[in-house]
């Protein structure tokens, strides 16, 4: 993982580095020797919420900090985003939390700091600039933060990683590296081993990378089933519906609801959730040769259901269908797919809003209040029956998309949910992706929605 700062035991010669909201600012200058409310004064500081002031010792180097928090009532109420720009904006050192900081806050802070200290320099030859570390308060739950912020920079990892170098295979792998040090089994599944998913195997075939199926177990079978299923496309040609170039560039990204699966299941697993749980990814590239499937083919799913392929550039839902129909012969107390799965999302919602769906409302609003809580919004969205006529096909069962140019993620999720039976499914429409800079989140990997759907098992199943 990609971690360049974090967190350090307690050393002699940390830096003070206090929280400071707009309306506390008065009080805070009261209470500092005058040549430092002076020197805040002078810099015009207001404790705007992510600005930060470095102050001066007596020798022209650094004596600690001040972070702006804006409007919040108080610090208890910051989110990991008021963290997350400290490593890159405080200048180099270590840094000692000045500011008292309830648990959840202060694990928050924790968490906050070290996914805004990851970086993608993998590429990248020469040093690397030195960041701000941080002695962590000792009210925070470093577990918790730790875990999160390795199963997070894991999935950032892959996301960012180029096609070249991660492919369905490699995908794969590193599912079954993840299961080093759990008690866990990772079957992954190729060739004739994938004679029962021939949605998948279709879209792999016009690839010299073979697609596969990965199987990962863990945990006590006698627990709660939560199975979670990611969208593994490497790489997104668009098929014989061939992209334009400039809707490739992206396309190493399109195995971002894999990655995300695999946080969640890395948290899952490091912080010993009380469930059983399985993870699937279908993992294929969408190719171009003589063996890609065609527009007006019908293949025949899992399922039985035959799907008429109307166009090749909807191939996620068709490998999400095979996984789905698996996942779901177990009956799982809770199944939850991810996937960078349409760009109808992004148009409805924006990058930063993932949209989610499920046939039971009162799942989708406690992720919706889990997520806020989070600072991992989503966006509840209708499974609108209406529009399930879209996805009529006069020579199959279904088609894999809809003639109409409207709804585009809702008729996608309404084609998902033909292949699910339990009521208890969350599917998540997401971007996986910041494509503007940020505090805390460069241009490059997101993780998205694995923080709230983490909260979300241990609030269902302990």
């Amino acid at each position: 993982m990609s971690l360049e700062g974090g967190l350090i035991e307690r050393p002699d010669a940390a830096r003070p580095l206090w929280l400071v909201t707009e309306a506390q600012l008065s009080e805070w200058s009261a209470a500092q020797p005058r040549e430092v409310a002076s020197w805040v004064h002078a810099n015009g500081f207001q404790a705007e919420r992510q600005r930060v002031l470095a102050i001066p010792d007596r020798e022209g180097g650094i004596a600690g900090a001040v972070a702006g928090l804006g409007a919040l009532p108080g610090p208890d109420g910051i989110t990991v985003w008021h963290a997350a720009a400290l490593p890159d904006r405080l200048p180099p050192g270590d840094y000692e939390l000045m500011t008292s900081l309830a648990p959840e806050a202060a694990t928050r802070f924790v968490l906050g700091w070290l996914m805004g200290s990851y970086r993608f320099a993998h590429y990248r030859s020469g040093s690397r600039p030195r960041m701000a570390l941080l002695v962590p308060p000792a009210s925070a739950e470093l577990t918790y933060a730790r875990a999160a912020a390795r199963a997070l920079a894991l999935a950032r990892d892959l996301i960012n990683t180029p096609a070249n170098e991660l492919g369905p295979a490699e995908l794969g792998e590193a599912a079954t590296r993840l299961t080093a040090g759990f008690d866990a089994r990772c079957e992954v599944l190729v060739g004739d081993r994938l004679e029962g998913y021939p949605l998948i195997r279709a879209v792999g075939a016009g690839s010299p990378r073979v697609p596969r199926l990965v199987d990962l177990r863990w945990g006590d079978p006698e627990r709660p089933r939560v199975t979670l299923v990611g969208k593994g496309v490497c790489f997104d040609s668009g098929g014989l519906d061939l992209k334009t170039s400039s809707a490739m560039l992206l396309m190493k990204k399109d195995m971002g609801g894999a990655a995300c699966t695999l946080a969640l299941a890395s948290m899952i697993m490091e912080l010993e959730a009380p469930v059983r749980l399985r993870v699937l990814l279908p993992c294929v590239e969408n190719s171009v040769d003589g063996c890609s499937y065609r527009p007006g083919d019908v293949l025949r799913s899992r399922k039985g259901l035959t799907v008429e392929i109307g166009n090749t550039d909807a191939e996620g839902r068709l490998v999400l269908a095979d996984a789905l129909t698996e996942a779901d012969a177990e009956h799982p107390d809770l199944l939850v797919d991810l996937a960078t799965l349409t760009g109808a999302a992004r148009t409805a919602l924006g990058p930063e809003l993932p949209a989610a769906y499920s046939p039971d409302g009162a799942l989708l609003a406690q992720l919706h209040s889990l997520g806020d809580a989070e600072a991992d919004p989503l966006w509840p969205m209708p499974l609108w029956e209406g529009y399930d006529e879209e996805l009529a096909s006069k020579v199959a069962d279904l088609g894999n998309v809809s003639a109409s140019p409207f709804a585009g993620s809702v008729i996608a999720a309404l084609f998902l949910k033909r292949f699910v039976t339990v009521r208890s499914w969350l599917h998540l429409d997401l971007f996986a992706w910041n494509p503007r800079e940020r505090p805390g989140r460069p241009v490059g990997a997101e993780a998205q929605c694995v923080r709230a759907l983490y909260r979300l098992v241990r609030s269902r199943f302990g």
